[in-house]
């Protein structure tokens, strides 16, 4: 490479006409270059122009008429569409237009303002000016598909281009720029990097003029450094009264590996999405938290039987495991690919009394009220989600504990499933507890020390002498025993999940129901017996729990039952500063797009305990 004769000439620069056909290696040009060169050639030939863009192309679109974005409209596809989300960068409903042509101004510096206020920008034009540098600020420009800083005096590109990951044409022509950040790898839907007239480095020059601009990128990517890990996540102290008995949770989509392609995930070095890379940090993660209970979504069976719980059975974790409902239908080399949700536990200190999986299909087409629901049948009955309901006992104290584990259905055209499962999951939850509350006291606790669960073989744990152990406790009721649910809601604040779970009821009339029907739930509305709230209320709810390039939300909870837990501390964000500079999840220091969470409870006392009273909403007559 060092003999190369150098692509990068004074005159070239001035002339627009190449100074070789060939590369440095006196190999033909490929036909991507050509197109390259021909593009530069456009650049050159409009140096005088202002606003040559808008005159050209009309970019206003006016004639087009309006952009709709919103994420109902955003395209989803195929058989990955079970990962996809909708658009939410910028809440961007409507506009009509998304081009911006500052080109031939004269500019010397842009305004950080602009990156703030036109987040809607799909095309932006800045060439021909005098700019020397680009605002970081420019990555929140998430929208962009197009830039063209042609013709500048740029000599280098902010790593925070790295978050612009829809951006298929990045013109850069005739600046000063001699290297690129890495972080150009993570722009994967990038069809032209336009470099000529750049005195860029041989090697990279050499790597687009053979093979194109997406092999450019593909080689950053897969070189990208792991770079400087963010700052831990902060422990919230919520409360410090003392207690005479905590227990702590952990709830994590794990991304499956079915789910996990590079067509989805196309920012990601295809190391750091492999399976092999992801399963270690997962592992790593959850020893490092060390809860009493995990709660795991988008486990497969694979996984399942072959890695977790095999290796969290070295640090005390016995598991209960159910795949979605399609694996009952497949054989057993393909099942073993079908994820579900697996809750773990401390087997020292919990044992498992009970555990019940909750079939949302099944349930809904088997109700007296919705068998003849034609949206029974072609939108919920479709969707396999299910949940994993799991009774324990504390071996030492003899409280009891409900803890529920769900994955509820992910597209946001189907907010009216989502309700309709979280209402079948309460309404189960709610008879499985009044069904426990009598369930008969515990009398031997050893001989669960080592019974197996799942088919599991006996795995010595690191149990000392054993401690006195307490009494089964007794409860009058279903609602006084204390209940965890957790999982992928995916659903936000505001949405009718998000209130039926916080508020115990919601109208049939919701709007997430649209004008789909739904027997006893559209005509009298939905609603649990359970006082809940989120382990984060007290926070304000963390910013975000799945972060993808185009989709970032709070999707996950851990809900608990106000009468017989107190939240003492909750696990906290992401460090803010790091999410600016990195355009989605996962890399190198997080395996999955979900954030796991954790909280920590004390349980109250009997005399704390509360009953509570059952809210019912509106309804007359509540019938299955």
């Amino acid at each position: 490479m060092s003999s190369a004769t150098p692509h990068f000439t004074p005159t070239h620069l001035h002339s627009g006409t190449p100074s070789t056909n060939q590369t440095g290696l006196g190999e033909p040009v490929s036909e991507h270059w050509q197109q390259q060169l021909h593009l530069a050639a456009e650049a050159r030939a409009a140096l005088s122009t202002p606003h040559h863009h808008c005159r050209k192309e009309g970019v206003s679109r006016v004639s087009k008429g309006p952009t709709d974005s919103s994420p109902e409209h955003s395209p989803r596809a195929g058989d990955e569409a079970e990962r996809n989300r909708a658009t939410t960068h910028g809440e961007i409903r409507r506009q009509d237009w998304d081009a911006m042509d500052l080109s031939g101004q004269g500019l010397r510096a842009l305004s950080p303002s602009l990156f703030c206020h036109y987040m809607f920008l799909g095309k932006l034009f800045i060439d021909n000016n005098r700019l020397t540098s680009l605002h970081p600020s420019l990555g929140q420009l998430r929208s962009l598909t197009h830039i063209d800083a042609s013709n500048n005096q740029l000599m280098e590109i902010p790593e925070e281009i790295g978050m612009l990951v829809n951006l298929t044409s990045l013109l850069l022509f005739d600046n000063n720029i001699t290297s690129l950040p890495n972080e150009i790898g993570y722009l994967f839907k990038l069809e032209m990097l336009g470099i000529e007239g750049n005195p860029l480095d041989e090697d990279l020059k050499e790597e687009i003029m053979r093979r194109g601009s997406k092999a450019l990128v593909t080689h950053l990517r897969e070189n990208t450094p792991a770079g400087a890990p963010p700052n831990e996540r902060d422990w919230h102290i919520l409360d410090e009264t003392p207690t005479s008995e905590t227990l702590s949770v952990l709830t994590y989509n794990i991304l499956c590996e079915r789910y996990a392609t590079p067509k989805l995930y196309g920012y990601t070095p295809s190391d750091i999405l492999a399976w092999d890379y992801r399963k270690v940090l997962i592992l790593r993660e959850i020893k490092e938290h060390d809860a009493d209970i995990v709660c795991l979504q988008e486990v497969d069976q694979e996984g399942y039987h072959e890695y977790f719980r095999r290796e969290l059975a070295y640090q005390d974790y016995r598991g209960v495991f159910s795949p979605k409902t399609r694996a009952k239908t497949m054989a057993d080399r393909e099942a073993k690919f079908v994820d579900g949700c697996a809750t773990f536990f401390k087997s020292s200190k919990y044992i498992c009394l009970d555990k019940h999986v909750i079939d949302f299909a099944n349930m809904a087409i088997n109700r007296p009220d919705m068998k003849g629901e034609h949206d029974t049948f072609n939108r919920v009955m479709p969707r396999d989600q299910i949940a994993v309901v799991t009774f324990f006992e504390n071996r030492a104290t003899g409280s009891r504990l409900i803890v529920v584990n769900v994955h509820i259905h992910w597209d946001p055209a189907y907010k009216d499933v989502k309700l309709v499962q979280v209402a079948i999951l309460m309404e189960q939850v709610s008879k499985l507890a009044d069904r426990w509350a009598k369930h008969p006291p515990c009398t031997d606790k050893m001989a669960f020390q080592h019974a197996e669960l799942d088919g599991e073989e006996n795995v010595s744990t690191a149990n000392g002498a054993q401690e006195e152990l307490a009494p089964s406790q007794e409860y009058s009721s279903g609602t006084q025993i204390p209940l965890l649910v957790c999982g992928d809601f995916n659903s936000s604040a505001g949405s009718g999940v998000y209130d039926l779970m916080a508020q115990g009821s919601v109208s049939g009339k919701h709007e997430d129901l649209g004008k789909y029907s739904y027997g006893n739930f559209t005509r009298d509305g939905m609603a649990h017996p359970f006082a809940l709230k989120s382990a984060y209320s007290g926070t304000d709810e963390l910013s975000i729990t799945n972060y993808t390039p185009d989709f970032s939300a709070v999707l996950d909870y851990i809900w608990y039952s106000t009468n017989a837990l107190q939240v003492r501390g909750v696990l906290g964000d992401v460090d803010l500063e790091y999410l600016s500079k990195v355009p989605g999840f996962p890399n190198h220091h997080f395996p999955s797009d979900h954030l796991p969470l954790r909280a920590e409870f004390s349980v109250k006392s009997r005399k704390e305990i509360k009953a509570v009273e059952a809210k019912f909403g509106p309804q007359k007559d509540r019938r299955n």
